[in-house]
């Protein structure tokens, strides 16, 4: 398996070292780590260059546009020189805690689509309550790099707009929550050719270990939930995760 989102640099009750233990003995072969803000930056690229099953995204959250300058752009091209180092992200839109820099979060958006394309390297969108605009905003600017939809949280009708567009759903532990009916459905309504493993960790942990930090060890329980959902053989879902991670990130 491979968890194509999981934040194993900001995991506080273990190490990344027992993390990677951990993935390896419960099947997890490979794990993509990405930034939040240039701060991730440093340890990202230490994490890849450590760890040969390990691979990192660049680029500047929502939540952290504030912060923006236009130099971060010439800082993530020389960065992403470094082979490892394989989408631009998490970049997007996040309207849940504070739309009083909407603008703001857009202009960032569009900018580091922008950098994406030049650099042909896919884009992992964080798209949290926003979705016309973060839809709207990559059909307009994306000319050329896949897109991950990382974290889905859309309706099916949403969904199915995305996969029109070719684009790729990230599901997560979320869908293990007995709660999360719209998750499920998705997941039923999408063909697996089009849906990404992840763990969003140490957040959003599955089921049976909700309340816990979550840990890439973790993704296990999204593929068993997906193979439920589906009806189909867990190694299915496995194989055909792991064929679209490949053909998006190349690894």
């Amino acid at each position: 398996m491979i968890d194509t989102h999981s934040h194993i640099n900001m995991l506080e009750t273990i190490t990344p070292d027992e993390a990677l233990q951990n993935a390896a003995a419960n099947g997890i072969e490979k794990i993509i780590v990405p930034a939040a803000n240039p701060a991730d930056f440093t340890g990202i690229i230490e994490l890849i260059n450590k760890y040969n099953n390990v691979y990192g995204m660049l680029g500047v959250h929502p939540s952290d546009a504030k912060d923006w300058n236009d130099n971060i752009i010439e800082d993530i091209k020389k960065l992403a020189e470094n082979k490892k180092i394989i989408a631009i992200g998490e970049i997007g839109l996040d309207y849940y805690w504070d739309k009083s820099y909407n603008n703001l979060q857009k202009e960032v958006f569009i900018k580091q689509i922008k950098l994406a394309n030049e650099l042909n390297l896919p884009i992992d969108v964080h798209d949290r309550e926003a979705h016309k605009d973060t839809f709207d905003i990559l059909k307009e600017y994306n000319k050329c790099s896949k897109v991950v939809m990382h974290c889905f949280s859309g309706s099916v009708e949403f969904a199915k707009e995305c996969i029109k567009e070719g684009w790729y759903l990230g599901i997560g532990g979320v869908v293990t929550f007995k709660n999360a009916v719209k998750m499920k459905e998705v997941v039923q309504a999408v063909p697996l050719e089009h849906i990404l493993l992840e763990t969003d960790a140490p957040y959003l942990t599955p089921v049976p270990h909700r309340g816990k930090e979550n840990q890439p060890a973790y993704v296990k329980f999204v593929a068993e939930e997906i193979a439920k959902l589906k009806q189909i053989n867990i190694d299915k879902v496995i194989e055909v995760t792991n064929d679209n991670s490949n053909t998006i990130f190349k690894i």
